[in-house]
């Protein structure tokens, strides 16, 4: 079938986009596109032209397969296509249904006129991949909806709903039948004469206020954490607002090319490309032949089994919580309908769909309660006796081909599926807090955990939006196991003389949504006492935990919730400390440390690259399938940021050489377990990437 197909309604040439599966903008849809338009434009009989995809899209916008290929440049480029309609001598309206992105949105955009389906979304997220739009969205959209809405849709790279769409002025018309709509409009349109392009458009940024616009931006790049697309998509829309608009498409064409060779854009891209591996695991049956999972079972209504509950509510899959009192439950059910009511407040969602949620939800103390259920997760606190006794009862409660859950963050799946007398049933379902906006769900498989289980986790997964990365079993998982290395690097670093301040500065300099401490403070330090404990008791014996938090809980210094921690709090407000800078140098002394001035660097270093080194050894032992799953891992779960691509692939760049020789000092003084991993000392040695080990 052709990539472009033409049908008329009267003297209206309706030209539908066909390259499935969302007519992404690659070399043969836009050759389609070209020959239909020159042909429509040149026919008589012809007075107008509307322009449609399919129900699922009218484009989602460039076709990733072609990145940096020559097949992404060749003619017609999405520029040459813009000029042709823009320039045309009939009207050309765009109907869209599903969705309109990026390049999709940006063809749109220089047609005449767009009519929108209500379940339609539209957007530019290129700031996602490190980029900006390079078609001309820049300075389109700022005609449309003013300068700083414009810097604002185009920085959050989120799809607007149609509504959304119309109000800002996007788009001209929602119609449930967006094409018969488009083709009324058009009719009209070749009546009364075309409007004037949006390019041409003054009226929206006549009265551009510099100095309000300068005033704005540090609101608009508050979330870039250090990603530098957000302000050179300020800068372009700036320029399209004081410059004649070829310009300002010829400056917004130098600041893609910018930002398309940087490693922002390389390390977003694979991070963008790594999620989508991560679901692909050998031998684990396609989702799509999974078995389906129609009801949901949840032990524990706290923070987290709240949450859960919530994010396969909003799927639309009944939930059933179960807790040990009904005063619980209660406390859980207004703590959900709490955080539903926010959501609602914030206009995140309608009334409608809280209801619809809530309805679905239900709670008992009874087990019994759980017979039917397809999936049963458990998100009680940590503690294996615990964990046995519940999946024991549920071993008897539930049917036999029940997939029974663990929320843990780090205990042994195996030792909590031998409670049961279906191992192959048991899996580990980490969700992440708060589970209803974290993206990342760590699916650990037990020795005897069947692929089939795997496979109908990875499928729910995909329902209820999670991105699933399947990990092996041990001691913390993928993340945990090295986070801990994250954490006690950084006491470490208090102990010879940085400062919490500085610590934490050089994270979130880095990217990090917040810094090592101010998280700890955060989650509270007596709630890591008794891990803490445990762990010193049994780490190696060329091994010293830091004893910073234990000093700091003693002077009563637990975190936010008592007003002071690594730092004093008013409100969530912190405020260095001159007490913690005393008890810190107290511990320093008491331990025979020589306090002295790190440099910025060796933090960064220190904090990061044990990452790397733990993450090599995950992938040595076959705790982690690819290194790419690792990095999906810290993005979505621990806050790393995307525009470094995650640990593994920030370690690639800076040079896996200069991470083993930086674990080799670490070992050093904090013990073997520090020592630079095998595989990474290989391929440094031999100068290859991850993906040829």
């Amino acid at each position: 079938m052709p990539s472009v197909t033409r049908t008329t309604e009267g003297k209206i040439a309706v030209l539908t986009m066909n390259a499935p599966p969302v007519n992404a903008l690659g070399t043969d849809l836009r050759a389609g596109i070209g020959e239909e338009f020159a042909l429509a434009l040149n026919d008589p009989e012809i007075s107008a032209i509307v322009l449609t995809g399919s129900d699922r899209a009218f484009s989602a916008g460039a076709d990733v397969r072609e990145f940096g290929t020559d097949k992404a440049v060749a003619e017609p480029r999405l520029k040459t296509l813009e000029s042709m309609i823009e320039g045309a001598n009939k009207p050309v309206v765009a109907a869209i249904s599903g969705v309109a992105l990026g390049g999709g949105l940006e063809l749109a955009l220089s047609c005449h006129a767009r009519v929108a389906a209500p379940t339609a979304r539209l957007g530019l997220p290129e700031v996602n991949l490190g980029l900006l739009p390079g078609a001309g969205g820049t300075v389109r959209l700022p005609r449309l909806v003013g300068a700083i809405r414009a810097a604002e849709i185009i920085i959050a790279g989120k799809p607007l709903p149609a509504a959304a769409a119309h109000e800002a002025g996007i788009a001209d018309e929602i119609a449930e039948d967006p094409v018969a709509a488009a083709v009324t409009l058009a009719t009209e349109l070749a009546i009364k004469g075309k409007p004037t392009p949006v390019i041409e458009r003054e009226d929206k940024i006549a009265d551009f206020d510099t100095d309000a616009f300068e005033a704005a931006r540090p609101g608009l790049l508050k979330k870039s954490r250090g990603a530098l697309a957000p302000a050179r998509i300020a800068d372009c829309v700036f320029a399209a607002c004081t410059r004649p608009p070829q310009e300002a498409l010829a400056f917004e064409e130098e600041a893609f090319k910018e930002l398309v060779t940087g490693s922002q854009h390389r390390a977003l891209k694979h991070v963008f490309f790594a999620e989508r591996q991560a679901r692909k695991v050998p031998g684990v049956p396609d989702p799509k032949e999974a078995a389906e999972i129609a009801s949901v079972g949840i032990i524990g209504s706290g923070l987290m089994g709240g949450g859960i509950a919530m994010v396969f509510a909003n799927a639309g899959i009944p939930v059933t919580i179960i807790d040990v009192a009904e005063d619980s439950l209660a406390k859980g059910r207004r703590m959900i309908e709490t955080n539903y009511q926010r959501s609602v407040d914030r206009g995140s969602i309608p009334q409608e769909k809280m209801d619809r949620s809530l309805y679905l939800i239900t709670g008992t103390t009874d087990y019994e309660g759980l017979g039917e259920t397809d999936l049963v997760i458990e998100a009680v606190f940590e503690n294996m006796e615990l964990k046995q006794d519940i999946f024991g009862r549920l071993d008897q409660v539930t049917r036999p081909e029940a997939i029974l859950a663990s929320n843990t963050s780090s205990l042994d799946i195996d030792q909590i599926a031998s409670a049961t007398s279906r191992p192959e049933k048991v899996i580990g379902a980490h969700f992440f807090s708060p589970a209803n906006v974290m993206k990342l769900l760590e699916v650990v498989k037990g020795t005897k955990t069947s692929p089939e289980t795997i496979g109908a986790i990875f499928a729910i997964a995909q329902r209820i939006a999670k991105v699933p990365v399947l990990a092996g079993n041990c001691d913390g998982f993928i993340g945990n196991r090295m986070l801990q290395y994250y954490t006690a690097e950084a006491e470490y670093l208090l102990e010879e003389g940085a400062t919490p301040e500085q610590v934490d500065r050089v994270a979130e300099g880095f990217g990090m949504a917040m810094g090592p401490l101010a998280m700890r403070d955060l989650s509270g330090m007596d709630t890591s006492i008794r891990i803490r404990e445990i762990r010193r008791k049994t780490m190696p014996a060329d091994e010293r935990m830091a004893e910073v938090v234990e000093r700091l809980v003693e002077a009563g210094r637990i975190g936010q919730k008592s007003g002071k921690g690594y730092y004093r709090y008013e409100g969530r407000k912190r405020i260095p400390d001159p007490e913690t800078t005393r008890i810190i140098e107290e511990l320093s002394a008491s331990l025979g440390i020589e306090r002295r001035e790190i440099p910025d660097e060796e933090v960064r270093d220190r904090l990061f690259m044990p990452l790397v080194n733990e993450g090599a050894k995950e992938l040595e032992e076959g705790i982690a399938l690819r290194a790419g799953d690792i990095d999906t891992v810290w993005v979505n779960g621990y806050g790393f940021p995307a525009h470094r691509g995650g640990p593994m692939f920030w370690g690639q760049e800076v040079g896996l050489d200069r991470v083993a020789a930086t674990a080799e000092r670490l070992a050093e003084k904090n013990g073997q377990r520090w020592a630079p991993s095998q595989l990474m000392v290989r391929l440094a040695t031999e100068g290859k990437s991850w993906d040829q080990a």
